[in-house]
């Protein structure tokens, strides 16, 4: 039976192509997507839901607007460098949608017609998942499981030296998940998901089967992931690929003994100065360790096996 996932996803290059693997996935349902801010505006997030469903004839998969910006009160930054204007790359959709639309209440709606089957996967800000436990406590209590694609541990952040850009987005909302999700939640973090690179050379071979067959689906998968290693190459030369972060996530709640995690407590900092945002996990070999809430946080995952499951998976298009 498919895993039922409700997905909060800001719309970026690797969000759209994990939107994408998991329509092509047999064994993954999404059951509703959430917009939110952060590659992009909510905005933006909205009209590029919008222009996937079109594509792909999946009109029967609700889209809720999420949050707009962070519970810090700062304004978001955007990243029009790495995701493209619209979090499309090169791509602008030509299509129009109702950016006043305020329908989150749906997700309560979606979780309890679905009883303990819902499985979240949060690949974006964390602001609204935050939001819901706030507005929907009891019914929280009735997801599944939590994904979480966030945080660094052990190695250097991606917007600052100590923190990753989901958790420094909003850590007053990364905070409030990991303390009121029912534990252990699992965690994806970038020092593990950095790891999942995908070569241009296999996407050229997704385009000549997409070319072959007529996907307009696939044709977008290209054009996207170009743009996306341009930044990532001009950054560090050395780098064969691009990392496809929010694919990973999807595919270790299928694989799960493909990921290796380490149940640790974990910390976010939301005070104010050059730690904030970070994530801490006391990864000590002691019975004393601190007093955080306990999660799963992957360390590592068979490479092999997730690029040919993504190269078979995206020819089902």
């Amino acid at each position: 039976m498919a895993k039922k996932v409700l997905f909060l996803s800001d719309f970026g290059i690797d969000d759209n192509i994990a939107i994408l693997y998991a329509f092509f996935n047999k064994e993954i349902e999404i059951v509703s997507i959430v917009a939110d801010y952060g590659n992009v505006s909510k905005q933006d997030a909205l009209r590029n839901a919008a222009y996937l469903q079109r594509l792909t004839g999946r009109h029967d998969v609700p889209v809720f607007a999420g949050a707009e910006l962070p519970l810090t009160g700062d304004p978001p930054e955007y990243v029009p460098e790495v995701h493209g204007v619209a979090g499309l790359g090169p791509i602008i959709p030509d299509i129009i949608v109702d950016d006043t639309l305020e329908n989150f209440h749906g997700i309560q709606e979606i979780i309890e017609k679905n009883l303990d089957e819902i499985i979240i996967v949060n690949v974006g800000r964390l602001s609204s998942l935050a939001a819901a436990f706030i507005l929907y406590p009891g019914t929280m209590k009735k997801v599944k499981d939590f994904y979480i694609m966030g945080g660094v541990f052990h190695e250097p952040g991606n917007v600052t030296p100590v923190a990753e850009a989901n958790f420094f987005g909003d850590p007053y909302a990364a905070n409030i998940v990991i303390t009121q999700a029912r534990a252990p939640i699992k965690i994806i973090p970038l020092n593990v998901t950095s790891g999942a690179i995908v070569t241009p050379a296999l996407i050229n071979e997704l385009d000549v089967y997409y070319q072959s067959i007529g996907s307009k689906v696939g044709s977008i998968v290209k054009p996207m992931f170009d743009y996306y290693y341009k930044f990532y190459k001009q950054r560090n030369p050395e780098l064969t690929g691009a990392p496809l972060h929010d694919v990973l996530t999807l595919w270790a709640l299928l694989n799960e003994e493909k990921i290796v995690y380490r149940k640790v407590p974990v910390k976010i900092v939301v005070n104010r100065g050059e730690a904030f945002g970070q994530s801490i996990g006391d990864f000590r070999n002691t019975n004393s360790k601190a007093k955080f809430p306990v999660h799963q946080v992957a360390v590592s995952f068979h490479y092999p096996d997730f690029i040919k499951d993504f190269f078979i998976t995206m020819k089902n298009s």
